[in-house]
Parts: C-alpha cells; sequence; structure tokens
C-alpha cells in the first residue's frame, strides 16, 4: 500500500481527546448565532434573546431525554466534563470526609480530591478491581459503608475503555449517592439516570456527543447534597446578593457558553449514522492483537469493552510508535498518559503510557484495516 493512500481514509483516531469530524450542521448553527440571530440567554425580554432562550432550553431538554431525566430543570450547563466533576466534589456536603472511586479514573477526579485530602482531609479508598480496571462486584460490597459520603465511577475508561457496570454497583452502594463520569460514553451507549439510579452525572459535548469544546452539562438529582461552586448574575433574583436557590440557575452563574449550545443542539439533532459495526470494531482489536510483539490494553470481557483501547509495542517506546504512525500513514493517535496517571499504574503501563485509539461513527472497516496495516508495518520494521 502506498504512502500516499492514506488520504483515501479517515486517519483521525483521537476522538477520545475530541471528535472530529463533526455533523457540518454544528459549524453552521454555531455561524447563526454568531453572525445572524445573537442576544444572551435569561436576561433581557426582547424577541432576539427570547428566540435564544428557547434554543437554550430546548438543547437542555435534549439532554435530559438522553439521559432519562424526568425534569430537564436538573440539568445544569457547565463548560466542560471537569468543571461539572469540580462541582460536585467540591460542592458536595461531606459528613465523614469518605470518598470511593474505580481504580480508572481521570485526573478530572484525582486532582479535585488530591486538593480536598490537603484541604479538609478527605481520605480516598479505591475500590477492587480486576486486572483490566472493572469494578469486582463481590469484593467492591464490602468497600461501601454508613461511612461513605460518595462514590466516583468513569463509565467507560479513556484509556482502555472499559465499561462499568453502574447498574450493578448502584444495586450495592445502597444509598450512598453516586457520581458517574460519562465523558467517554455519553453518545456511544445508553446512559439513562433513573435506569441506573444515578445522582449526579458529568457530560461533555464534544466527544460522543459530536458537538463543539467548551459546553458540558452536570445532572444533580438531589440539589440540597451540593453547594454552589461559583456565584455570580443568573438573570433571576436579581433582588438578593445569595445565588437562587432553585435548579437550574443555583449553579448556572454567569453567561453561558450559548455559541457552545447552539452547536451541541446541531449535533443533537444530526447524529449520523454508524458506518462500521460492533463486529468490525472487536474484529479491529483482535487484529491488532495478532501482531506479534504487539500488546492491546482493552476490557477483559467484550460485553464491557467501549469504543477506545489502547496498544503497546515490545519493540519500541510509544512516543516513538505514534509518531511513526503518523508521519508514515496519517494515523493521528494520543501517545502518553491521557491524564489518567492512576490508570496507567493500574494496567502497568505507568510512566511510558500508551498509543491511544478512539473511533468514531465515520469509522468504515476499510478505516480498521488500514490502520492495521499501518501498526504491521511499523512494528515489522
Amino acid at each position: 500500500m502506498k504512502k500516499s493512500a492514506k488520504r483515501n481514509y479517515n486517519t483521525y483516531f483521537d476522538n477520545a481527546a475530541t471528535s472530529f469530524p463533526k455533523p457540518k450542521e454544528v459549524a453552521r448553527e454555531i455561524a447563526c448565532y454568531l453572525n445572524e440571530l445573537g442576544g444572551t440567554y435569561g436576561r433581557s425580554s426582547h424577541k432576539r434573546a427570547i428566540e435564544v432562550s428557547k434554543v437554550v432550553e430546548e438543547t437542555r431538554s435534549w439532554i435530559a431525554e438522553i439521559l432519562g431525566v424526568k425534569k430537564s430543570s436538573h440539568i445544569v450547563f457547565t463548560p466542560n466534563a471537569t468543571y461539572a466533576i469540580n462541582l460536585v466534589l467540591k460542592g458536595f456536603q461531606f459528613k465523614h470526609k469518605r470518598i470511593a472511586v474505580s481504580a480508572l479514573e481521570h485526573n478530572a477526579v484525582w486532582r479535585p480530591l488530591t486538593r480536598l485530602t490537603h484541604e479538609i482531609g478527605i481520605e480516598v479508598n479505591q475500590l477492587p478491581s480486576f486486572d483490566d480496571g472493572l469494578i469486582d462486584l463481590d469484593k467492591g460490597s464490602e468497600a461501601f459503608s454508613n461511612r461513605t459520603d460518595l462514590v466516583v465511577i468513569n463509565h467507560q475508561s479513556n484509556v482502555n475503555g472499559v465499561i462499568q457496570p453502574i447498574e450493578k454497583v448502584k444495586e450495592t452502594m445502597e444509598d450512598i449517592p453516586l457520581l458517574v463520569d460519562a465523558s467517554q460514553s455519553l453518545g456511544h451507549m445508553e446512559l439513562n439516570v433513573e435506569k441506573f439510579n444515578i445522582d449526579f452525572l458529568a457530560l461533555t459535548g464534544h466527544k460522543g456527543l459530536l458537538g463543539p469544546t467548551g459546553i458540558g452539562a452536570l445532572f444533580v438529582r438531589n440539589p440540597d447534597l451540593l453547594f454552589p461552586l461559583v456565584d455570580g448574575g443568573t438573570g433571576s433574583n436579581s433582588e438578593s446578593t445569595e445565588m437562587p436557590p432553585f435548579l437550574p440557575d443555583k449553579y448556572e452563574a454567569g453567561t453561558p457558553n450559548i455559541a457552545g449550545i447552539f452547536g451541541l443542539r446541531a449535533a443533537l439533532l444530526h447524529k449520523p449514522s454508524p458506518q462500521h459495526s460492533r463486529e468490525d470494531f472487536l474484529a479491529l482489536i483482535e487484529d491488532l492483537k495478532g501482531i506479534a510483539g504487539i500488546r492491546i490494553l482493552c476490557a477483559g470481557r467484550t460485553e464491557n469493552q467501549g469504543d477506545v483501547f489502547s496498544l503497546t509495542s515490545e519493540k519500541m517506546d510509544c512516543s516513538v510508535l505514534g509518531r511513526a504512525l503518523d508521519e508514515q500513514f496519517g494515523i493521528e493517535t494520543r501517545i502518553g498518559l491521557h491524564c489518567a496517571p492512576m490508570t496507567h499504574k493500574h494496567l502497568g503501563t505507568f510512566p511510558e503510557g500508551t498509543v491511544r485509539i478512539g473511533v468514531s461513527p465515520y469509522h468504515t472497516k476499510e478505516d480498521f484495516d488500514y490502520l492495521v496495516h499501518a501498526v504491521k508495518s511499523v512494528q515489522g520494521r
């Protein structure tokens, strides 16, 4: 296969960082807001502002419907999932200062928890897990006690794609509140907060949902458990110097990313049909496993495998492998620790990291075959 053949394939495999391409309507709607509609949200009564506010609330309702949320006011817009996670961790009303987390958490969880250990003495306990990071349900129940304030679980790992059994985990937790990081999973699979009995769910718009960067959201079941993280204007209760007590205003200080919300709405309304099957994706993993000297980091069982996985080479550092894939075949990946050092420590790939592969609905089986060809060629040299 000639080097120039890369132009005929979708060689962007960095979708776990941010999705690309986006539906064409995303850019179109953002431009429409910036160039034609204008106006702000929830702060003025003229026609332009009313139209913008209508779109914002419509988008909120769309997200609520996707998550199975009965009242859309329980969806709070944030700049990203990291902000949403911080809102919960730093606004939570702790009683015992004890948190349990999975083995596959992102630094969006670990860094605020590290600060909280220094500032208020939070105790962080890691849930028992199998080698791939999947929570061991038989042992996990022993980790929950009436002195655990909050459990935090990354629904899908951003390193090896392991999907945690949220519903089964929640069943073992009794009444302990659960925060789910759905950054990698939402858009790729069903996630119903009522079915899974989730208390808080953080999401981002620019990954599986195929929206723009700079827009995320948080589902809050019980606002009495959280203090606001940021205070400021909301367009409501303006006679008071305190934040409104009602949702979503309690957590939405300041002007939101309206252009981002327009783009996210477009992505939700124009979701593309997948150009590959589940079988094609699983076959990709198996084909890469068959290359001598290549180790694949993925779920131990296919039913727990999400649309992300990683690989390493016995012959070269991941940085060398990743650069070779890019320079010789145009394959774009993410190299290193993926902002998840604790995950890599659990998987035995710290401190070097891995080459991460993240697929999207736009990939075809032919794109997967080209990726296998590229890895095989680089590894064989």
